[in-house]
């Protein structure tokens, strides 16, 4: 889930999950602001409820979430930044395409850099921030446990967010926000497996590998961990999305 999933102040608010992922369409109307507009289209995105390629008509939007159209344009042009939209004069904002040879490169660059995240990481690691891996990996097996897909979602990216930050990196943490957004709309176009959790055991290993103070250890866990990601990707499979806007951006009653 596209996205500052760990900072203060997101480029998409993927940080609530209980006020915009579940949210009541009747009883928000008109209430939604750019962010929250951006973090469902994203999140739809991600679910594989919209389409790389669909186009997302501002009338459409307003409509759905009662807002105007201004504020349509200020949430499309939030997606745009984290590269999940593209604009085309005189076409309008479509839901981003990843090509498969995109998709290699994004795994190419992540396992670089994510391996020196873990080498700077290895020599701060201490027992408050070993809390809160395990506790985040906690939180990641009971999401999956209530098979609950947004929370997973969000959960799952920020396991690597919350190792950049740690690292103490401002300029790998950039990297990595821009990174799992990226990897989030590749997910939606190529995988084939409705899961959207990239591995709590496989979390865990890097984890217990850190704390042993196994650097090497850790970082070819790592690699081991995206590989399989990867793995799961389907670059010639079909998908089953849906075509609605409203059908894609509605959360299914539970």
């Amino acid at each position: 889930m596209p996205t500052r999933l760990l900072d203060e102040k997101p480029k998409l608010a993927l940080t609530s999950v209980s006020s915009v992922f579940f949210f009541n369409v009747e009883a928000s109307m008109g209430s939604f602001t750019a962010d929250q507009i951006a973090e469902r289209v994203w999140l739809s995105i991600a679910e594989r409820r919209l389409r790389p390629g669909t186009r997302l008509k501002e009338t459409e939007l307003a409509e759905v979430f009662t807002v105007s159209r201004a504020r349509v344009r200020q949430a499309l042009a939030l997606l745009e930044r984290d590269g999940l939209v593209s604009s085309e004069a005189n076409k309008g904002s479509f839901v981003a395409e990843p090509d498969a040879e995109e998709a290699r490169d994004v795994f190419h660059i992540r396992r670089a850099l994510e391996q020196r995240v873990l080498e700077r990481l290895a020599h701060r690691l201490d027992a408050c921030r070993l809390a809160q891996l395990r506790a985040h990996i906690a939180q990641e097996r009971e999401a999956g446990l209530r098979d609950d897909r947004r929370a997973i979602i969000r959960l799952s990216g920020g396991f690597h967010l919350m190792l950049a930050e740690m690292s103490g990196s401002v300029f790998l943490t950039g990297l990595m926000r821009d990174l799992v957004s990226r990897s989030s709309l590749i997910t939606a176009a190529f995988r084939d497996s409705h899961r959207f959790d990239c591995g709590p055991d496989e979390h865990e290993e890097i984890v217990n590998l850190l704390e042993e103070r196994n650097s090497e250890g850790a970082r070819n866990a790592l690699v081991r961990h995206l590989d399989h990601v990867e793995g799961e990707l389907s670059l010639d499979g079909s998908k089953n999305m849906f075509n609605s806007l409203k059908e894609a951006l509605v959360p299914e009653e539970t």
